[in-house]
This record gives C-alpha cells, sequence and structure tokens, in this order.
C-alpha cells in the first residue's frame, strides 16, 4: 500500500449563536479574532477553527487527522501541502513512526523544531493511524498496544466571572453525568477562590474540581492561589505562570501539595525532558493533536519511567483531536483523565456523520476501524478555507 494523495483543509465551523464581544471594552476584535486587551492572554477565534489532513491509498483507502490550530488553520495547511507532501507521495503508510522522525529531521536544523510545523507532523500522523486502522480493520488504539483500559473518564471544561452563575453552569454538568469538572479562571485570586468555594458548595465534596488559569500568575501569586484552592479541595492547579519559565512553575510544584498540571505547549519528548528533569510538574498533558500519536506515545513512556500521569489536552482541538485523544488514552499505561468541551462537542462535530459520544462522564472505546470519526466530506469542503493538497 503506498499513499497517492495528501490533502490539507484549514476549516472554519462558525457558531451556531454569534459571541457577544462588541462594547466589551476588555477584549479587542479583528475580523474572526479576539483578545484580551488587558492582559497577556492567547487569541482566540470566534469559530472553531483546526487543520485538517486527508490521506489517499492507491487501494482506495482514506485516512483522516488534525493537527491542532485553533488559530490560523491555513499556516499548518501550507506546511502539510508544501513540505510534507513531498515526503509522504508514494510512502508505505505502515512506516508511520520513521515518516514522523523523518519528517521532524527535515526541518529542525533550520529550527522548526516546535509549533505549526510539527501540529502539522501531528495531522499527517494521526491520518496515518486512521488509514492503518481501516486497513487492518482495527480501532488505533489496537494498533497501538492494546487497551489498558474499557473505557476514558473526562472532566468536562467550564467558566466565567460570576459565581452563581459558574456554580449553576457546574451543577448542570454534574447533572449530565460528569464526576469532575475544570474550571477555566483568569480573574484575581480573592475572586478566583470566591468562584472556586460557589462551585464546591454546589456540587458538594464528590466532584472532583481543577482550575486552569492560562499561565496568568507569576511564581508567588501562583503559591498564594493554589494554597488556597488546597483549602477548596482542589484536585490540579494547571498552567500558573508562563510556559518559558521552567524553573518558576518547578517552584511552584515544590511548594503546593496540590498536584500541577501542564504541558499543553509542549510537543516533543526533547521538550518534555527539559521540564521533566527539573520536575516542574506533577501532571502532563500532551496534546495529541499537537504531537501526534508516534510522539505521544514516546512522551508518555518517558513521563511512565518517572513516575508520571497523563491527561491528555483538548483545549481548541476539534473532533479528530477528541477522537485520537480517546485512542491514546486507552494505550498507554499512566493514564489519569482527558479534557472534554461538552458544550463545544457536537459544534466540533459539524465535519462528520458519527462520532465518538460521553456516557455518563465517559468515552466508551471505540470498536470500529481507525479513529472512529465518519467524516462528511461536503461539510469539510464547505468549511474549508483555501483547500490544497495533490
Amino acid at each position: 500500500m503506498k499513499i497517492t494523495s495528501v490533502r490539507a483543509y484549514a476549516i472554519k465551523i462558525p457558531p451556531a449563536q454569534a459571541a457577544a464581544i462588541e462594547g466589551n471594552r476588555n477584549v479587542e476584535a479583528y475580523g474572526d479574532y479576539t483578545i484580551a486587551a488587558d492582559a497577556w492572554t492567547s487569541i482566540y477565534s470566534r469559530n472553531h477553527e483546526t487543520c485538517l489532513v486527508r490521506l489517499e491509498s492507491d487501494s482506495g483507502l482514506v485516512g483522516w487527522g488534525e493537527g491542532q490550530a485553533p488559530v490560523s488553520g491555513r499556516a499548518t495547511a501550507a506546511i502539510v501541502e508544501d513540505l510534507c507532501t513531498p515526503l509522504l507521495i508514494g510512502r508505505d503508510p505502515f512506516d508511520v513512526e520513521y515518516i514522523w522522525y523523518r519528517l521532524y529531521s527535515a526541518m529542525r536544523e533550520r529550527g522548526h523544531i516546535t509549533g505549526f510545523y510539527v501540529d502539522a507532523l501531528a495531522g499527517v500522523d494521526l491520518a496515518l493511524y486512521d488509514l492503518l486502522g481501516k486497513a487492518l480493520d482495527k480501532p488505533v488504539y489496537k494498533l497501538l498496544g492494546g487497551n489498558f483500559r474499557p473505557d476514558v473518564p473526562v472532566y468536562a471544561g467550564l467558566g466565567g466571572t460570576e459565581p452563581e452563575a459558574v456554580a449553576t453552569q457546574a451543577a448542570s454538568l454534574v447533572q449530565a453525568g460528569y464526576g469532575a469538572l475544570k474550571l477555566h479562571l483568569r480573574v484575581a485570586n480573592p475572586e478566583l477562590l470566591g468562584i472556586v468555594a460557589a462551585v464546591r458548595e454546589r456540587v458538594g465534596p464528590g466532584v472532583s474540581l481543577r482550575v486552569d488559569i492560562h499561565g496568568t500568575r507569576d511564581v508567588s501569586g501562583a503559591i498564594e492561589l493554589g494554597r488556597g484552592l488546597e483549602r477548596l479541595g482542589v484536585n490540579w492547579l494547571e498552567a500558573p505562570c508562563q510556559p518559558e519559565d521552567i524553573r518558576g512553575q518547578a517552584e511552584i510544584a515544590r511548594a503546593l501539595d496540590m498536584p500541577v498540571a501542564t504541558g499543553e505547549w509542549l510537543r516533543t519528548v526533547w521538550e518534555w525532558r527539559q521540564w521533566i528533569e527539573q520536575r516542574a510538574f506533577d501532571v502532563a498533558m500532551p496534546d495529541i493533536a499537537r504531537t501526534g500519536l508516534s510522539e505521544g506515545k514516546r512522551i508518555a513512556a518517558l513521563c511512565d519511567s518517572f513516575n508520571l500521569p497523563i491527561a491528555p489536552h483538548i483545549g481548541g482541538g476539534g473532533i479528530l483531536a477528541v477522537a485520537a485523544s480517546i485512542h491514546y488514552s486507552a494505550a498507554i499505561p499512566n493514564f489519569q483523565i482527558m479534557e472534554h468541551s461538552h458544550g463545544a462537542h457536537s459544534w466540533k462535530g459539524s465535519i462528520a456523520t458519527s462520532y465518538p459520544e460521553t456516557v455518563e462522564g465517559v468515552f466508551p472505546l471505540p470498536t470500529g476501524p481507525g479513529l472512529g470519526v465518519e467524516i462528511d466530506e461536503a461539510a469539510v469542503e464547505r468549511y474549508s478555507r483555501a483547500p490544497a493538497g495533490r
């Protein structure tokens, strides 16, 4: 079997209801993108954006993958078209790990060892595994070594700035079957602790809570916050300080009794190794639509050798990223829990006719071949911006 066609699609799926940001003085907008004007926070799209990769073989089988691109999917798509395709056409897709390493090596001397380039490699890697699963009539987790567990537990994400509103949202997620929640919060420490206290009071002690502050604290502020969260029985503090500050994050991890979780921006074992050497976290959060499954397995093995659990990050990833993360979570020994966006799940699934769904706070393992997502190619074309490929 040989790869005969490679296509990349930068897609934008508009929300069912437009976000009301106009008139908010704390948010700046430019076209489809928004960013907080008063903090060092990420740029966001009003739409669901990502980059899809379609591989076709000479046997007629098609594999789909995703390189997570919550903004500027065209950059990732261009890398697939311009740099990956020449090394993929005519290649045996069963050489999947060699292909990742060959593609990575093609640009490492030029300094492209992370970022959009490695995201593109992840999209190719996921598409290869989907193709191989279909060729062998096996779910991808069987190709990764088999399942360590019968299903994949998840936590549901939520956010907001008003304690009662966030508590009400949390209660509705618990009612929907989730026993674990993660609060995305960026407000000052006193206000943040008030929100978490309101949620804890509403959902009770039996619900597992996590807090993600998106790198918005310095070391002392993160430690102060973490100690307050410990008193509220929070299970982890995520991304407390800026991604470049490995030593600062290590200091936070040492100072707190609660686990510190991080790593969504780390794409390869070489990056992860530096953080592990300094014991800068307690829970690793690789994003499979940024690492790929091949490199994701190497990251899991490295973490396992240091007795570190894995909690895969999803964030803005689409439905193929979710599916790939389910297979990954099933196939590693040191899995803890997986991220899930309950409210955005069907939105992300707009490009598919079928995809995995949660049942009472877990994803049952897919039983069909490949990643278990049936892509609607007409929908992909409809949502695509400048589809490219050969």
